[in-house]
């Protein structure tokens, strides 16, 4: 990219069967990721700009702390590894 943030983390899903998918089957599995992360409270607008390829983009300014960063790890992988379940069983 012509521009890089460190505070605006953008993350695009590169898993082989993900990236097989069309451009809008890649952006609903984003977009499931993005539900499942809220409707556990863990994670909030984390959800890609409209006009920026699909996936995850994470505020990691000043004001959130390693540790916050560190915890969504985990929850990062559960939100990809539950849809991919999910995408395996359609």
């Amino acid at each position: 990219p012509e521009t890089r943030s460190n505070t605006s983390v953008c993350l695009t899903i590169v898993d082989k069967d993900v990236a097989a998918l069309d451009a809008d089957a890649q952006a609903a599995f984003a977009k499931a990721m993005v539900t499942a992360l809220d409707k556990q409270g863990v994670a909030f607008d984390i959800g890609a700009y409209r006009d920026a390829p699909s996936g995850l983009r994470i505020w990691a300014g000043a004001t959130i702390e390693t540790a916050d960063m560190k915890a969504l790890m985990p929850w990062l992988t559960w939100a990809f590894e539950t849809q991919k379940a999910a995408l395996k069983a359609a």
